[in-house]
């Protein structure tokens, strides 16, 4: 009986041990501040669309229908798709200046459509692609859903709005844009803007749905200084507009700086209305690095 009642005394005092233990480990755990998920899908404002916050772009040193991820030979680039898309990326910042299209396709063969997400950009302005003529955008998307081998775009801009009056530039392109998106064709529709006086129009217009802007801590390829740039964010993503960064890595000027390149993700993450961070990655340890940069961040209380 002694024996029995000592090893029952030892369980005992073993099991309340675990139980302590896992409790000190649970509040440990829920004690430590949670951070932001690179890949977890975000809804893209009030679109109704849910893009995953890290956004792989196509267009480094975009022009004439080339960039640096197309200059990559289709191999390479389509690899680099492919591998974005095995880590958790499921959104695809694509254009006809950048002449990105045709490469995603084969990249993502075998992945039913509704995996990831497609962004493209229409070039209206004349300059930067070999033929003269700016169709209307119903000529454009056509080509477009052939290239990209799909029934439709998730996010359709305007590219490189810079008046404040693009709104009556552009009226019919919008027009057009927006019986496509009745059509089905698109499912949200947006601008990428290249000046402070465009990104203020953004935020009061009633057709701009998303917005590509340039957001980083320094200044650096924006559209103004972040006191000026960060204010008109908020005003849109409050309008219930998506927002896009970029220029994260300030057009890769911090590529080789660790402490800036940090500073520049914490920024964009702690300021509550840049919904995806939009890079344009040229190797596949670029996006583990972001990745990893991202998982730093702490989520607001």
């Amino acid at each position: 009986m002694k024996i029995q009642r000592r090893e029952f005394l030892k369980k005992t005092a073993l099991a309340t041990g675990c139980v302590l233990a896992g409790a000190q480990l649970g509040a440990m755990e829920s004690a430590a501040p949670k951070t932001f998920n690179p890949y977890e899908l975000v809804s893209l404002g009030k679109s109704g669309l849910k893009f995953s916050r890290v956004c792989m772009g196509t267009g480094s040193n975009g022009g004439g229908r080339q960039s640096n991820q197309t200059r990559k030979g289709r191999t390479a680039f389509q690899k680099l798709l492919r591998d974005a898309y095995e880590r958790g990326v499921r959104t695809y910042d694509l254009a006809d200046l950048y002449g990105s299209h045709t490469y995603l396709p084969p990249a993502l063969d075998g992945i039913p459509r509704e995996k990831y997400n497609l962004i493209s950009k229409i070039w209206w302005m004349g300059g930067s692609l070999p033929e003269p003529e700016r169709p209307a955008a119903d000529i454009v998307v056509a080509r477009f859903l052939k290239e990209l081998k799909t029934d439709y775009i998730d996010l359709l801009l305007l590219h490189c709005v810079m008046d404040a009056n693009w709104p009556q530039q552009l009226r019919s392109q919008m027009e057009a844009m927006s019986k496509l998106k009745a059509q089905g064709k698109i499912r949200a529709l947006g601008v990428s803007c290249h000046s402070i006086e465009a990104l203020e129009v953004a935020a009061t217009e009633p057709w701009v749905e998303s917005v590509h802007a340039r957001i980083n801590p320094y200044g650096m390829s924006m559209d103004g200084p972040p006191d000026t740039v960060v204010p008109v964010l908020k005003k849109l993503h409050a309008a219930g507009k998506g927002v896009i960064g970029m220029k994260l890595i300030g057009e890769g000027r911090l590529r080789n700086d660790d402490a800036r390149r940090d500073e520049s993700v914490k920024f964009a993450l702690n300021l509550g209305c840049v919904d995806v961070l939009d890079v344009g990655f040229e190797k596949i340890e670029e996006v583990d690095d972001f990745a990893a940069r991202v998982r730093k961040v702490a989520i607001p209380a």
